[in-house]
């Protein structure tokens, strides 16, 4: 009989990413713990919410999590095909017209403690040790909607300056955004990480742990900072129940594209 006691931090970031997503709101994801962490809401948290994707598909519901955001499984659930300058411009024109229901899923390769992201070189730009794919539609998202960032919680990716910013969060501080033509009323509102969650603070715009998982701690948080990082507000966070993970296990994820379950003894 399967064990759903035991969970992975990967499935706990997994339902972290679902709980951020509000009833109702518009949600741009790709594939990975977002779309796990998106269908998990949609299931659960946050029924009413609109899944869309880059490749123009929008009212996204999964059966079972797709590999790309051109995957049938994507097409066959969804309630409109546009074409991706119509996803495009739909993201445009929610912030056009101030609407703040949108939020928005994005990773990277480095994070500074304002939420600046770098998913595209480490070590200098025309010379760098190792290249990444880049922005994609990152840095139009994050120029647009509120985001939330996803990493995995290492020293060597949370760090004070990162080696190029890719995708802006809140600049180098407050008005920092506006300071490079950007729009001030959007931007990252946490960082859910393998750790824990890390939000930021509505006066410096610095990042802050909020919540950490029953298999962390805030020492663990700090070990694995490379910048001072504030953990007095910081709050255990509930363990996921049996039901939940049963759902990813068995519903979302089964064929265990995205997370991996250990074997049972």
């Amino acid at each position: 009989m399967a064990n759903y006691k035991n969970y992975t931090n990967k499935e706990m970031q997994a339902i972290t990413i679902a709980k951020t997503i509000e009833d109702g709101q518009i949600v741009i994801v790709g594939t990975g713990l977002p779309l796990i962490g998106a269908s998990l809401a949609k299931r659960i948290f946050a029924p009413n919410c609109k899944l869309i994707v880059e490749s123009g598909l929008m009212d996204c519901s999964p059966i079972e999590v797709p590999r790309s955001v051109g995957d049938d499984r994507l097409m066959e659930h969804c309630a409109v095909q546009w074409p991706n300058v119509r996803f495009i411009g739909f993201e445009t024109n929610e912030w056009l017209n101030n609407n703040d229901r949108m939020i928005a899923f994005i990773g990277g390769a480095q994070i500074d403690p304002y939420g600046n992201v770098n998913s595209t070189c480490i070590g200098d730009y025309y010379s760098p040790k190792t290249r990444f794919t880049g922005s994609g539609g990152a840095n139009g998202i994050a120029t647009y909607s509120n985001t939330v960032l996803m990493m995995q919680h290492e020293k060597r990716r949370f760090i004070e300056k990162i080696d190029y910013v890719t995708s802006v969060g809140w600049g180098d501080g407050p008005g920092g955004r506006e300071k490079l033509g950007l729009p001030g009323n959007r931007g990252p509102i946490a960082v859910v990480t393998d750790r824990g969650i890390l939000k930021f603070d509505k006066d410096t715009k610095r990042m802050y742990l909020a919540g950490y998982y029953p298999t962390s701690s805030p020492e663990d948080v700090i070990e694995n900072t490379g910048f001072d990082i504030d953990v007095s507000r910081a709050v255990l966070l509930e363990a996921p129940s049996e039901e939940v993970i049963k759902m990813i296990r068995e519903e979302i994820d089964p064929g265990q594209a995205f997370i991996k379950v250990p074997k049972e003894d």
